[in-house]
């Protein structure tokens, strides 16, 4: 009998170490992007160059916060936090945008968005957890 464990199992154990309040924590600091948008703060501070310069930010609070902790699992953490991410833009367009607008704008308005939303913003956790993982490294810290 072997003492490997198969590959979905190895995951859902991985999984089951993703630390849920920094999830939690990351996904309502990247909630300032379209915080600025609903209020109109892009517009007044000007586009694109807000939403650039708060895509930067994020991502450099999502690099910093996990690389610079003891959190397990870091790659796997921030691709959590980009689904997490676009599912609570997906809901939060889907919400509001009656309310403010008067009718359903963003992804929910168009359904063939909502699986680009969750890969890109996956990737981009993706991408965020791997430079994590180089802060670790350059630290000494490991993983």
């Amino acid at each position: 009998m072997s003492t490997d464990l198969s590959p979905p199992l190895a995951l859902a154990r991985r999984l089951r170490r993703v630390n849920r309040p920094m999830v939690a924590a990351l996904t309502a600091a990247a909630l300032i992007r379209p915080l600025f948008s609903v209020t109109g703060l892009s517009d007044a501070l000007g586009r694109p160059v807000t939403a650039l310069v708060l895509t930067a930010v994020i991502a450099l609070t999502w690099i910093l916060a996990v690389g610079l902790t003891r959190v397990p699992e870091p790659l796997l953490t921030l691709v959590a936090v980009g689904v997490a991410y676009a599912l609570a833009v997906l809901i939060g367009s889907a919400v509001l945008s009656p309310l403010l607008d008067g009718e359903l704008r963003g992804p929910a308005a168009k359904p063939y968005a909502i699986v680009p939303l969750f890969v890109v913003n996956a990737l981009w956790g993706a991408f965020c957890g791997v430079c994590a993982m180089g802060v670790r490294r350059l630290r000494g810290t490991g993983r």
